[in-house]
């Protein structure tokens, strides 16, 4: 009454789709593992920011519509088409850009 079903040898293709599929795997896994080591490598820590100042002053009528900043400076585009350039840690004007039409 020992009835255990004999193993049976899988065809040669289907050994080579398996090895295949599992030697996908592996890679996939490994690549997933590699991406994700250099996104914890790569992100910016907290402690090298940029500066940012406290709160610009902006001229009278100047409505702000873009912002962006530099090493050492910080630019606010207006409406009116000009870009006011600020010093980024004492937020004092620099400069003035009028953007000609």
């Amino acid at each position: 009454m020992n009835e255990t079903p004999e193993t049976e040898d899988l065809p040669p293709n289907l050994k080579l789709l398996r090895t295949l599929v599992t030697l996908l795997m592996v890679t996939m896994i490994g690549g997933f593992l590699v991406i994700v080591a250099l996104f914890v490598i790569r992100m910016p820590g907290g402690d090298d920011a940029l500066p940012l100042p406290d709160s610009l002053v902006l001229p009278e009528g100047a409505q702000p519509m873009a912002f962006t900043r530099g090493r050492d400076w910080v630019a606010v585009v207006t409406g009116d088409d000009r870009i006011l350039i600020y010093d980024a840690t004492t937020g004092d004007l620099r400069q003035t850009i009028v953007i000609a039409r």
